[in-house]
């Protein structure tokens, strides 16, 4: 049976606004070594899969700093401290970066990023009927354009690599499970 790692000291190294990092001195319960472990603390992040009556999936384009690249993604972002909820950030997300909104907003899965050094979480919404009201609002440093993609494409931009961000790709996943799952409303095409 594994068991939990006893932590002996933590220390804040460096704060870079999107993670902080510390360093936690903990204990094996196998051997009673200790060992520093590097962690990254972020906040909370959350994801939208918005579909439109028309079965498409309403992405983005940006360019991503790490690999230098324009990803083709799902709206979504930082869960900031005034949203209610993961439900109420990706809302919000969608709506800014997209200018989309639509109903039945709910929650398809919640998954570890990096667990290894990372404590957060990261919510995959589901946000259905999505149409298109109101102007975007783009963050400081934000730079999208908005592309419908057929459902049906989307298996084919992830086997491609067009689609590679692998949160985005777990969350497509998700949403992929949910239709299987319990075909609703985005799964028949009923509006």
């Amino acid at each position: 049976m594994i068991r939990s790692w006893t932590t002996v000291a933590s220390a804040p190294q460096a704060d870079y606004g999107v993670f902080r990092v510390r360093v936690e001195r903990r204990r094996s319960p196998r051997t009673g070594a200790e060992h520093g472990f590097v962690v990254l603390d972020c906040a909370d992040w959350v994801n939208v899969v918005a579909v439109t009556p028309a079965r498409e999936l309403v992405m983005i384009e940006q360019f991503r700093h790490g690999t230098e690249t324009v990803e083709l993604e799902i709206p979504g972002g930082v869960v900031d401290p005034k949203d209610a909820s993961p439900v109420a950030a990706g809302l919000r997300e969608l709506r800014e970066e997209t200018g989309y909104e639509g109903e039945g907003a709910r929650v398809l899965g919640r998954i570890a990023p990096n667990p290894a050094i990372m404590g957060n979480r990261c919510s995959t919404v589901l946000v259905e009927r999505c149409v298109l009201r109101h102007p975007l609002q783009f963050d400081h440093s934000e730079d999208l354009v908005t592309r419908l993609v057929p459902v049906a494409e989307v298996p084919g931009l992830i086997a491609t690599g067009r689609i590679q961000h692998a949160l985005v790709v777990v969350a497509l996943c998700l949403f992929d499970l949910a239709q299987r799952v319990s075909p609703g409303p985005s799964a028949s095409g009923r509006s």
